[in-house]
């Protein structure tokens, strides 16, 4: 089993609309794929009409044991399934704080579950705290929105140099840029700096698009409901280019 985060410390750029889409894409490639919704908001869960877990399944990190059959949903579509948000997971790091080896605890929860999926996609809240840690122990890629913009520059660069701090490898950290607006000059001029700087960015890049904006009222992932609209063909090609080859691997 693999898992894939899609994360930032920033807000707002994304990153449930990349987790709801390429937990779809993952499913639509015959790969049995859950998706963990660990932001306490639940949007990811809203997304997929599911409704948010009874029970805090976020405190089952602090056991040696862990029981989250009972709280996963069946999706509308074929292959997929929720792992739906708690708003008692706006404490999670508190709880992660107090555990041994909490940065393993993500990784043995869910890995419980093996057995039963090929793929683990987790929608990350913006954190930067002992939940983010656990995040990048238990993800094998990190799926990073990034838009083109000095804030999102930043938020990266303060990644990138976490990682060093660590001694962790990079390698793992696959930005892309999303809702890009190509006519603004700031927007080309910081791909372009990026691109020459940061390693493992995508060529492809998610446009900015109302059809992203109109998922929230589907509540349908864009690549189910408008494929070949263009931020949905944008999304297929990042997909493709960041976790094309890992997906492919589990056939």
């Amino acid at each position: 089993m693999k898992m894939i985060a899609c994360y930032s410390s920033k807000g707002g750029v994304g990153k449930t609309a990349t987790a709801v889409n390429l937990a779809w894409w993952c499913a639509a490639r015959g790969r049995a794929t859950l998706l963990a919704d660990l932001d306490p908001q639940g949007a990811s869960s809203f997304y997929f009409r599911v409704n948010p877990a009874k029970k805090n399944w976020g405190k089952i990190l602090r056991g040696r044991q862990a029981e989250l059959g009972d709280q996963i949903r069946a999706s509308e579509y074929p292959n997929l399934d929720v792992l739906p948000a708690h708003q008692g997971f706006r404490n999670v790091d508190v709880l992660l704080a107090a555990a041994e080896q909490s940065h393993k605890r993500l990784k043995h929860s869910l890995g419980t579950l093996e057995s039963h999926y090929d793929l683990v996609i987790l929608d990350c809240p913006p954190t930067m705290g002992p939940l983010a840690e656990a995040i990048f122990h238990a993800a094998d890629r990190i799926l990073l929105p990034v838009i083109p913009t000095t804030l999102a520059e930043r938020s990266l660069e303060q990644l990138l140099d976490f990682f060093a701090q660590q001694s962790w490898k990079t390698k793992a950290i696959r930005p892309f840029f999303n809702m890009v607006q190509g006519r603004k000059t700031l927007h080309r001029d910081t791909m372009a700096r990026l691109r020459a700087r940061v390693p493992h960015v995508a060529q492809a890049a998610v446009p900015h698009a109302r059809d992203v904006e109109y998922m929230g009222e589907k509540q349908a992932p864009l690549l189910a409901t408008s494929p070949h609209c263009a931020a949905a063909l944008a999304f297929d090609a990042v997909f493709s280019e960041h976790c094309g080859k890992l997906v492919q691997t589990l056939a």
